[in-house]
């Protein structure tokens, strides 16, 4: 692969990350909204499920009703019948059948309205465990997010310090090994110089004993014995 090739392919590589990373981004935005929604939704259900839940006690409210009334209206046809009074007994007993008709209608609304209310408590509750739920994987994500960023951050630094003590320490070499050429320079420098004056000749003698100094004092004391 020749190095333009590399190039681009790093190039799209980096594109593509940063698409994702602003794909991934805007899908948690998207969540948070739609999360928002959800959560509007469930209340207006929450309203629904509250209107079904009156209407249903009214209606049953009705049936008790229409209950006594029907009770009421059977004990008003025995009396009537017992007294002889027969008219007025069918009147009750029509009064009962009418009763009875509005009765069934109303225990029949109460019975829809109980069956509704039943089903919508059951999907609100389960759309709110899965509200619940998506909240919660969408703060873990979030989190996880945060504490790997913290670790990326924290990573590179630790890698930063590690680059410039490593460069720091390349930098000390060099000065220690410039030193000691310099050092060396200095010592041949006085080497030369030594020789140049003598004085390296004089300090061979001396450190074989032999230095001119020694022998003039051995003479002198040969001179001294003598006389």
């Amino acid at each position: 692969m020749s190095v333009w090739k590399k190039l681009i392919t790093a190039v799209k590589g980096g594109a593509n990350e940063a698409a994702e990373a602003v794909a991934d981004n805007q899908a948690i935005r998207i969540l948070d909204q739609e999360i928002r929604e959800a959560k509007d939704e469930l209340r207006k259900s929450d309203q629904s499920l509250t209107t079904i839940m009156a209407k249903r006690k009214l209606a049953e409210n009705k049936v008790k009703s229409l209950s006594g009334s029907i009770a009421e209206y059977e004990t008003h046809a025995v009396s009537a019948n017992e007294k002889g009074d027969q008219a007025l007994a069918l009147d009750c007993a029509q009064k009962v059948v009418d009763l009875r008709g509005q009765c069934d209608t109303e225990q029949q609304f109460a019975d829809q309205f109980s069956a509704s209310e039943k089903t919508l408590r059951h999907n609100i509750a389960q759309a709110k465990s899965n509200v619940r739920r998506m909240e919660q994987q969408i703060d873990m994500v979030k989190a996880t997010e945060s504490v790997q960023k913290a670790q990326v951050a924290v990573s590179s630094r630790h890698l930063g310090a590690n680059s410039k003590m490593k460069t720091a320490a390349e930098s000390l070499t060099r000065i220690q090994a410039k030193q000691e050429q310099r050092q060396a320079e200095l010592e041949s420098a006085e080497e030369l110089a030594a020789d140049e004056s003598g004085d390296s000749l004089e300090k061979r003698l001396k450190e074989a004993g032999i230095s001119g100094s020694n022998a003039s004092a051995e003479d002198a004391l040969a001179k001294i014995l003598g006389k």
